[in-house]
């Protein structure tokens, strides 16, 4: 489904979104109005939120905005149950010289994500919101994943699907994370192209 920036969060509650394009396509910033939406408007209790953030953190790359948290763009989201790790996430694509980097900060990322998957699981709330899944799904099984997704009553995500970000020893790489995404798409009640 094509995406429209006039998306009307109420139809989303008890659902579960998937949001997914390329580059500065607004995914994270239509994702945190979703969590203002249900803050503010539906007065939902923070703790009843989780946020599981994989994206990298902002910057710019060839005169491309990549990354970005939810906090970023909504500050109250600091107030919901937010599982973090220790360090960053790695840009995979952009920070790696040559495929061995590629797949070495791929794995990296995995760990930090699905450890925090893990928790999750382990301790469900009704509420999930996770921010760019392919960084997980580079790496990750379609199976935690989805368990997450299952484990909560709403679920509103959103993940890179383009190709603003390619290199060429990352074809491969890249054609992987698109197959994962559309398999992913197969699995939630609603998604939207945003671009």
């Amino acid at each position: 489904m094509k995406f429209k920036l006039n998306l009307d969060f109420e139809k989303h509650i008890g659902h579960s979104t998937l949001l997914y394009g390329d580059t500065n396509t607004k995914k994270t910033i239509q994702t945190s109005k979703f969590v203002q939406f249900l803050l503010e408007s539906k007065k939902v209790p923070p703790k009843e939120i989780t946020i599981l953030d994989f994206a990298p953190n902002l910057t710019k790359v060839r005169n491309l905005k990549i990354g970005g948290k939810i906090r970023d763009f909504y500050e109250n989201s600091s107030k919901c149950r937010n599982i973090s790790f220790r360090g960053d996430i790695i840009p995979p694509r952009l920070n790696s010289r040559n495929k061995t980097e590629l797949y070495q900060n791929a794995y990296k990322n995995y760990k930090k994500t699905s450890k925090i998957l893990n928790s999750f699981n382990e301790d469900p709330t009704t509420i999930l919101i996770i921010n760019d899944i392919s960084i997980y799904l580079h790496m990750g099984s379609l199976e935690l994943l989805v368990k997450a997704i299952n484990n909560s009553t709403t679920f509103f995500g959103n993940s890179y699907y383009g190709s603003s970000i390619e290199r060429d020893f990352a074809n491969l790489f890249s054609r992987r994370e698109k197959r994962r995404v559309e398999n992913l798409i197969k699995e939630v009640e609603k998604s939207y192209f945003t671009g």
